[in-house]
């Protein structure tokens, strides 16, 4: 049983992640097939079988049933690269930046096809459990995380894990949901750093009904978009339907605030999205561009009354004025 001893700053300091990325996801996906599936599962498992070359081995006799934590700490680390591609889209293809073999054929084969459906789902448990936070406090949230977690002040108690003690520090904690965590309610990672965070992933399994709608397959219209723009800042466009501001559109992504950042920023030159403050924070927007080329639709272009002189002039040869290229920036 894993214990989270939190003090009064602990509290204070414990927030909601959507998700922590694919790769996270990847790692409780491939656990969950090593271990067999029970019904809200049953028809993400047939569709997996199908496209691996052979079943997956059972889990071999012996091994240690806290596997799942190493996986886990190495899609963390991998996502809290700065360099690193971005973690809600765009995983390495390859073995290399600390991700091994196993982990990414679990992404490719059995996360990657269902990622937009499965991700939607995440916000979508996340905002709920946010409105526990809104309308009982983060104690609250704590004793209704899940049925076999126990809150007794200031102690988190977990079953099914690693008999150990995490102790907060005033550190804090974040809490996040995961698709595929089935065989225990939550599975908590300390910070390797003293500063940094420790997380708690929640079991969320579906219902069967929701299930039978995460298991339909991404929409493949899509893909000219993630071929044009890139499939993250593809994601990011989809994402920024609801406006949202920039660590919000890290935690939807599970990148870092720097990646959704520089991103956004690509997004807001090439008139994609557009981007105002509020107070202190600034809110991301599609804009009828970005809509349009969501949707598929034609989009007419209306020139700005400020910018018309220069739009004629850079339109006739031989001027000194060019028009600002989009192509590198979408490709970079």
């Amino acid at each position: 049983m894993q214990r989270i001893h939190f003090t009064a700053a602990d509290l204070a300091r414990t927030r909601l992640k959507s998700t922590l990325g694919p790769l996270a996801e990847s790692a409780f996906a491939r656990d969950l097939l090593d271990r067999g599936v029970n019904a809200p599962y049953a028809r993400w498992r047939k569709q997996v079988n199908e496209r691996l070359p052979r079943r997956p081995a059972a889990r071999p006799h012996g091994r240690p049933e806290h596997d799942v934590e190493a996986l886990l700490r190495q899609a963390l680390r991998y996502a809290g690269e700065p360099d690193a591609p971005p973690g809600a889209a765009e995983p390495p293809e390859r073995p290399g930046a600390g991700v091994d073999a196993c982990l990414l054929e679990a992404w490719r084969l059995a996360v990657a096809p269902f990622w937009q459906h499965l991700h939607a789902y995440l916000v979508a448990e996340c905002e709920a459990r946010g409105r526990i936070v809104m309308a009982g406090g983060v104690e609250l949230l704590l004793s209704t995380a899940h049925p076999r977690m126990t809150w007794r002040a200031p102690v988190l108690e977990i079953p099914g894990g690693p008999d150990q003690d995490i102790r907060l520090g005033g550190r804090g904690l974040v809490l996040t949901p995961s698709v595929f965590l089935n065989h225990r309610p939550g599975v908590a990672i300390d910070a390797e750093g003293p500063d940094e965070q420790v997380v708690l992933v929640f079991a969320a399994p579906p219902h069967a009904l929701k299930g039978a709608q995460l298991w339909q397959e991404r929409d493949r219209s899509s893909r000219p978009l993630g071929a044009l723009v890139g499939q993250t800042r593809a994601a990011a466009l989809r994402a920024l339907r609801a406006s949202c501001t920039t660590s919000q559109l890290a935690d939807r992504l599970g990148i870092s605030a720097a990646s959704a950042s520089q991103h956004a920023a690509v997004l807001r030159q090439t008139g994609l999205i557009t981007t105002r403050r509020v107070r202190n924070t600034v809110l991301h927007s599609v804009t009828p561009l970005g809509m349009a080329l969501l949707d598929g639709g034609p989009v007419r272009p209306v020139p700005a009354v400020g910018n018309r002189d220069r739009t004629d002039r850079a339109d006739r040869p031989g001027c000194g004025v060019r028009p600002r290229s989009t192509s590198r920036l979408l490709a970079s």
